[in-house]
């Protein structure tokens, strides 16, 4: 049986439109794709996200292993901030991306992406072997519930939903950080993250109050525009702010300094006493760091109409289709930009920007643009 999360009776009342994702039912969408997404952009969008993983690391050796088990430098990391990082094979190629939150000096919860969660669960225990560690995945798994948009903060802090007492400290957190609050008159943990190029925030909740949060949240949010809100305006939003989705512009095959990512790799990783900290895939990591890359993951604008999708070949045109140079990892029309937009894996020669390509579409060609990603970025507050 497909699991579901805690929302899912919420998602059929509000007439949801359900999909198998990452192993679990999810809601698509509520209305229609693009008004989500336009709402995200505009006012803010209500997200049930409860479906990733969640892993608790625990224990006095909780930082070192970490510093083992990911390319980040987690023991960096203050208590109440949060760092996006990887967890990598042994070769370099990328297991799943992560977000790490610090809950105490020796308590980090790692979240995963749903359908990778199970692997990165055991790859951490098999890398804390021989550390003073726990890790586990919650029997009670917390619901996540995410608000997004620029009016997220007005909407948890403005409207009564939270304790007075701890609106402010809301309003005032870090990007990247997390702290315990009151909201709704739930004690959930609050979290300036997410994954649609807005400002907004994550909720971590009882699984039991899951219900109670969503119905508060919503009800608070309305009159300042705020929907519900599905995976696929979630993916658009994504694709928007050049975020990159495991199984399309990263994987097993791909190193972070191919997708652009290479800031994540803490080759300068030290011990207390200013030793070297080894982590896995290190060597391979260290060694692609400085030579040429084969691929480079870039932005494509599509100049006609029609979108490209995943999988799409990318040609120097269509009478050179037995020898593609790159392929398309994201594509959708955006509907913030008024065109087309996707990520590829190019050869090297041709990421430059302003590059003209062409993508081929069922033996069609689609000419496109290459430009710097993101593709958009929200105004600075």
């Amino acid at each position: 049986m497909t699991p579901t999360t805690p929302l899912l009776p919420e998602h059929q009342a509000l007439g949801a439109h359900l999909t198998e994702f990452g192993g679990w039912l999810m809601p698509l969408r509520y209305s229609s794709d693009i008004a989500e997404h336009r709402a995200v952009r505009a006012a803010a969008g209500l997200f049930d996200i409860s479906h990733m993983g969640q892993i608790h690391v625990t224990g006095p050796d909780a930082a070192a292993a970490l510093d083992y088990a990911l390319v980040g430098w987690l023991s960096k990391v203050a208590v109440g901030r949060a760092r996006y990082t990887m967890i990598c094979a042994p070769d370099g190629g990328v297991i799943d991306d992560l977000v790490v939150y610090r809950l105490g000096d020796e308590e980090f919860l790692v979240v995963a992406n749903a359908g990778n969660a199970a692997t990165v669960l055991a790859a951490l225990k098999q890398r804390s072997a021989g550390f003073a560690v726990t890790v586990a995945a919650p029997q009670d798994q917390a619901a996540l519930i995410a608000v997004q948009g620029p009016a997220a903060a007005e909407i948890l802090t403005g409207t009564g939903i939270t304790a007075a007492e701890d609106a402010g400290a809301i309003r005032d957190l870090p990007y990247y950080a997390i702290t315990r609050a009151r909201v709704a008159g739930l004690s959930v943990r609050v979290a300036r993250t997410g994954y649609t190029g807005e400002d907004g925030f994550e909720l971590f909740v009882p699984a039991a109050q899951a219900v109670e949060l969503w119905r508060a949240v919503l009800t608070a949010g309305r009159p300042a525009g705020l929907i519900p809100a599905g995976l696929s305006a979630r993916d658009s939003l994504r694709l928007e702010a050049g975020m990159p989705l495991y199984g399309h512009e990263i994987d097993l095959t791909t190193t972070p300094y191919e997708a652009g990512l290479g800031r994540v790799v803490r080759l300068d990783k030290a011990a207390a006493d200013g030793s070297p900290v080894d982590f896995v895939g290190r060597a391979p990591l260290a060694a692609r760091r400085h030579s040429p890359p084969a691929r480079v993951l870039v932005g494509l604008r599509g100049l006609g109409r029609r979108a490209v999708r995943t999988g799409d070949r990318i040609v120097r045109d269509l009478d050179s289709v037995d020898t593609p140079l790159g392929s398309v990892t994201s594509g959708a029309p955006s509907p913030t930009l008024g065109h087309p937009i996707a990520m590829a894996y190019v050869t090297p020669e041709l990421s430059a920007i302003g590059t003209r390509l062409v993508v081929e579409v069922r033996g069609r060609g689609e000419a496109a643009e290459v430009v710097a990603l993101p593709f958009y970025r929200r105004e600075a507050s």
